[in-house]
């Protein structure tokens, strides 16, 4: 009766996801724990897609001392991988399954394409400045009393400089994966960016 029920639980919401056995192929997460998030999304989200809005407002809650607003965005269009503007439970779950239990090399390509605002196969310094001020912002005075307004800009000359192999002031996927896997700062830099998932 249980199966029953799921099933008529995903009749009930206006975005039925795909069948959980094919989310099941395609993550590393098992059909209980996909029925476990499911619940949780739905709860979240009855309609069974999330907008940025919605986006915005579970991650305010988790933020309290900053402004998580513009991450928010930023990590709402890396979700968004149609760009048509909402997250499907789909979307969430295959992002969630990188994230948490993907290997290295996905993980970073996941990281890449976050920080990659215009999508067009490179990092500027513009946009990782955009990205790193967007976490600074949101994790609030309270955790970073000690910094100076342009903390965010070192930050971003530090990493900049090492990720930019080539020195052509763009930085590719390869050069990417590369200056993160030997560069423990840098590693550690984005598992920051795990615990604010």
């Amino acid at each position: 009766s249980d199966k029953i029920e799921d099933e008529l639980e995903m009749t009930t919401v206006c975005h039925r996801p795909e069948g959980l056995e094919q989310l099941e192929a395609q993550t590393n997460f098992t059909k209980r724990e996909l029925q476990v998030l499911y619940r949780g999304f739905k709860n979240e989200c009855p309609s069974g897609v999330v907008n940025e809005e919605t986006f915005k407002q579970i991650y305010a809650q988790f933020f309290p001392h900053g402004d998580a607003s513009m991450y928010a965005h930023y990590l709402f269009n890396a979700f968004d991988t149609a760009q048509n503007g909402s997250v499907k439970f789909e979307d969430f779950v295959m992002a969630l399954s990188i994230l948490l239990r993907g290997t290295v090399h996905e993980k970073l390509r996941w990281t890449f394409n976050l920080y990659d605002l215009n999508k067009d196969g490179y990092i500027n310094k513009e946009e990782m400045m955009d990205i790193v001020k967007a976490i600074y912002d949101m994790m609030g005075k309270y955790t970073y009393p000690v910094l100076k307004e342009d903390a965010p800009r070192q930050h971003v000359e530090v990493f900049f400089q090492k990720m930019d192999k080539n020195k052509d002031g763009v930085v590719t996927l390869d050069e990417f994966i590369e200056s993160c896997q030997e560069d423990d700062n840098i590693m550690r830099s984005l598992q920051l960016f795990e615990n604010v998932m």
